[in-house]
């Protein structure tokens, strides 16, 4: 009888625990399993985002891939660029989106409209090269502006050095745009040097060069 007693009171005890604590019990397993669920649906989600966001660029990649795109055209894809940027921001697909989109506005001729984009990538892209790209691309645009001395102080951000060649390449022009033949000479110089040693094909430094030396020799 002591045996079964103790049996019943061992029962009572559970069943008195179970009675104070079994809803909490329950309560953080239903929030558990939830918060697995959340978190695998989150990762779930962001997936299907990043393949959603990936195969809208490469259809924007598809509709540019033309060299000589029509008014409607331009504004077709700049029209996809808006809507990947507002579904997908600050994702790396909507930064490469206005990376391209700048030389589309370009190709449209409007100025202003590239450095928008561009200015956009530079100041709140996380990814160091996409954001030199920005840079690099930004001093082209002060170029095209007649904007040199611009073009030299965007140089000077903190470039990756992947991109160092294509920064010396485009300090060169800014200093050829000034009328320092010198100091293009220097730049363009460095720009195929260290193209060389970083084994980057580098398109038309030399030919500056060249035309450099030739303009020298005529005068």
């Amino acid at each position: 009888m002591v045996e079964l007693r103790s049996e019943e009171e061992q029962l009572d005890a559970v069943k008195r625990w179970w009675k104070d604590n079994g809803m909490s019990l329950i309560a953080g397993a239903v929030l558990a399993a939830a918060g697995v669920f959340g978190w695998n649906a989150w990762q779930n989600y962001q997936q299907g985002q990043s393949e959603a966001a990936s195969m809208r660029y490469q259809q924007l990649v598809n509709m540019t891939a033309s060299s000589e795109l029509n008014e409607d055209q331009l504004a077709s894809a700049r029209e996809m660029v808006a809507e990947l940027t507002d579904a997908h921001g600050n994702t790396l697909y909507a930064e490469l989106a206005l990376l391209l989109d700048a030389r589309l506005a370009v190709q449209a001729g409007d100025l202003e409209g590239a450095k928008a984009s561009l200015e956009s990538v530079a100041s709140d892209s996380s990814r160091r090269y996409v954001q030199s790209l920005a840079w690099l691309r930004l001093a082209r645009v002060e170029l095209a502006n007649g904007n040199p001395d611009q073009a030299l102080a965007l140089l000077d951000q903190p470039i990756s050095d992947a991109l160092a060649a294509q920064r010396a390449d485009v300090r060169g022009d800014a200093f050829a745009a000034k009328g320092d033949t010198s100091a293009a000479r220097n730049a363009w110089e460095t720009a195929v040097e260290v193209a060389q040693t970083q084994d980057q094909p580098l398109y038309g430094v030399q030919f500056k060069l060249d035309d450099l030396g030739a303009e020298e020799a005529t005068q």
